[in-house]
């Protein structure tokens, strides 16, 4: 942008900002610009809304932002918005096929703030089912192929509507290639076909990201969803200890940790351990952690000494930890669905398969009632902090990211207090802002607001009614077993209640 073009925006935006606290502008009136459309070659203009916004700042940064636009016709999406891949200067550190690792960025300057994401994308564990993700997957085992930008959504999304919280904080996406659940700290060799570096990938990206800004940042969000989401509880507490011991131990390093919360339980139906779909989570693991090198964090090795794959498991490394985490989950994760076996294919569920679902959930909230950050509808997906609709699920009337503000609220209140950001015990709650919202209702989807789902036939889009028939939910049966009128039930399963 140039000078002139820069001064301008800036001279609009004190303007607003005047406008904003009810006062107005000197030498002139304030009015509403009118709407119109300029030469083709130039930018679309729009209207400028001079009333007063009475503190909504909401409404002032979409005018800025539209003004800047505006004034900035060249892509200002692409040229300033995503973020640009960089690779690691230390070459050791590489993907399986010992390709470079590297980053994502998009740098905030003047943001104090960090969000550094763990993409996912499952795993492998064996030569035989690394072979065939290589040549299925290839892009989550090298970077020879990745672009040269990306384009963050959800929390990654520079756009405010988007992203509410965290729009305007130094964002970092890195991508996964190591497919070790990020725990992997071994080399390729000659005796070992692929490398598995993940946590190493992730030390020496913030070792980088210190050159860059994050010496002099206040907050470390280390985030990740699915594979990243297990990730992020294996590696916060290795990446606060990083910066300690670089001398940067006031960033306040904390942990989202999104789809990777499952459960070491049986499979509705015991398979053979042929490859990751069909392998039992312990299975999976146990062999995996072995084919990795993979390291856990310390507190959870010296708990499960000889056992650390437990380590893998949300309910059981949590407890170890010194970081502070907010857990993101779905009480019906279809993940978790498909490696205990329940392949929801468009076919009507078995009676047993049925109740096998009910008890996932159950057990889900039993693994996160003492989790004192969380957000855990009941609904049946995987994956959200990054999806476009992540604004729009509820638990009892509260968004996920109204939820993660207040978790930021409450953990810079216990810091102003107590001199502690790993305090998040509820007296720590500002009022009126909730944390450990989890879904009382027993079905998958009985919460109103869950993602869209579709008729894998027809494409089209299913009610939770609709759904649950379409699965074989029998109303009047499940109406008498919970001892209600089969219109009550509808009207619970309508209402999320």
């Amino acid at each position: 942008m140039g000078g002139g073009t820069l001064a301008l925006a800036m001279l609009v935006t004190l303007l607003l900002l005047e406008v904003a606290e009810g006062r107005r502008p000197r030498g002139g009136r304030t009015h509403s610009s009118p709407s119109y459309r300029g030469r083709s070659e130039g930018p679309e203009s729009f209207p400028l809304d001079f009333t007063p916004v009475e503190g909504n700042m909401d409404t002032l940064m979409r005018q800025v932002q539209n003004l800047a636009q505006s004034l900035y016709p060249c892509s200002t999406r692409r040229l300033d918005q995503d973020m640009k891949l960089r690779f690691l200067d230390n070459s050791t550190v590489t993907c399986n096929d010992g390709s470079s690792a590297g980053y994502y960025i998009k740098e905030s300057k003047g943001s104090r703030r960090w969000l550094v994401f763990l993409e996912g994308g499952w795993y492998c564990f064996s030569k035989e089912n690394c072979d065939s993700r290589y040549e299925t997957m290839k892009r989550l085992m090298s970077s020879s192929r990745w672009p040269s930008t990306r384009t963050g959504t959800g929390i990654l999304s520079p756009q405010p509507e988007e992203n509410p919280h965290w729009w305007n904080a130094n964002m970092v996406f890195i991508p996964y290639c190591s497919s070790d659940v990020w725990s992997g700290a071994s080399p390729k060799t000659d005796q070992n076909d692929y490398a598995f570096m993940g946590s190493l990938i992730i030390q020496e990206v913030v070792k980088e990201l210190l050159t860059k800004g994050l010496d002099n940042a206040k907050v470390l969000l280390l985030a990740g969803s699915s594979a990243g989401g297990t990730g992020v509880l294996l590696n916060v507490d290795r990446v606060a200890e990083l910066l300690k011991s670089q001398g940067h131990g006031s960033v306040q390093v904390r942990g989202l940790a999104d789809s990777g919360w499952f459960l070491d339980n049986k499979q509705y139906r015991r398979t053979d351990c042929v490859d990751t779909i069909s392998c039992a989570p312990t299975e999976a693991i146990k062999r995996g952690i072995r084919y990795w090198g993979g390291v856990v964090p310390e507190r959870c090795r010296l708990a499960h000494t000889g056992e650390e794959w437990n380590c893998f498991f949300g309910y059981k490394v949590y407890p170890t930890l010194k970081s502070p985490v907010f857990v993101v989950q779905w009480l019906f994760d279809e993940a978790q669905l498909t490696v205990d076996n329940i392949h929801l294919t468009g076919q009507p569920v078995q009676e047993g398969q049925w109740r096998y679902i009910q008890n996932l959930g159950i057990e889900l909230r039993n693994t996160l009632k003492d989790i004192p950050a969380m957000f855990a509808p009941a609904c049946l997906s995987h994956e959200v902090i990054t999806r476009n609709y992540w604004m729009d699920v509820q638990v009892k009337g509260t968004s996920l990211p109204r939820a993660l503000q207040c978790w930021d609220r409450s953990l810079h209140h216990s810091l102003r207090n107590h001199g502690n950001s790993n305090s998040s015990s509820p007296r720590s709650v500002p009022r009126g802002c909730p944390l450990h919202l989890i879904d009382s209702c027993p079905w998958p989807h009985c919460n109103p607001t869950c993602p869209t789902i579709r008729d894998q036939l027809t494409g089209r889009e299913m009610n939770v009614i609709q759904f649950l028939t379409h699965m074989g939910f029998d109303v009047q049966r499940m109406a008498q077993q919970q001892g209600l009128e089969p219109s009550k039930l509808l009207g619970m399963l309508n209402s999320g209640t």
